[in-house]
């Protein structure tokens, strides 16, 4: 992978599912899991129902209402956190995660996480992560009321925190919200490509990427960042 500037790297936002957790439990959940209760629910097939809930994925995807447990819940009639804890025991942080966070903040960094997950299933991944006791802020992207797929994001989260772009690190598993991060000027950049531990890696051409964090360990404490 390209190294990273990390001597120019004063803040670092990371994304959560697919970033710092694995994507499985997601992936699993809304492609699997919800199909079934749903064709339980009404008496179809998985498919057919899975053929359903692709056309309504595809109607909101990337908006808020994609990443909003009440508008599936209402939409569906299926409450969505309690089918979530049916499988619950399948969330689970990378292996990778917690020495890259942990060498980040002992680094002099701001770590800061940064999710369109909304904040039932946040405060459901914290629950089985812990990983508010590593992190200093985790923010849901619905406080905003708006995506990392939107520009109105970044200014809004740029306002909040302050963070300079030109010192800022951001880490997403999207390549679509990757972009739209560079688009406000976020300088350094870093893709995940094997979010879901089920999957192959991907090939990505686009932005510096990684599988392992590990591998950045070295460098990030050869390089404090120093208030």
């Amino acid at each position: 992978m390209s190294k990273l500037a990390w001597k120019d790297i004063h803040t670092v936002l990371l994304d959560m599912d697919g970033t710092l957790l694995d994507l499985h439990f997601d992936n699993h959940f809304w492609l699997e899991h919800l199909p079934k209760k749903l064709a339980e629910k009404h008496g179809v097939s998985v498919e057919a129902a899975k053929d359903l809930m692709a056309v309504d994925y595809a109607q909101v995807m990337g908006t808020l209402s994609w990443y909003c447990l009440d508008f599936w819940t209402e939409k569906l009639n299926i409450d969505i956190i309690e089918a979530k804890r049916e499988i619950e025991h399948l969330i689970s942080i990378r292996a990778d995660s917690l020495p890259f966070i942990d060498t980040l903040k002992a680094s002099g960094r701001e770590v800061i996480l940064v999710t369109n997950a909304h904040p039932d299933s946040l405060s459901l991944k914290v629950e089985h992560t812990q990983l508010d006791e590593h992190i200093d802020q985790l923010i849901s992207t619905h406080e905003f009321a708006v995506t990392k797929e939107s520009q109105l994001l970044w200014q809004r989260l740029q306002t909040k925190l302050g963070f300079n772009p030109e010192h800022t690190l951001f880490v997403d598993d999207s390549l679509g919200i990757l972009k739209a991060a560079q688009d406000f000027g976020i300088k350094h950049l870093l893709a995940v490509s094997n979010p879901d531990s089920q999957q192959p890696a991907r090939e990505i051409s686009e932005f510096p990427s990684i599988q392992d964090y590990r591998y950045l360990l070295d460098d990030i404490t050869a390089n404090p960042f120093i208030h």
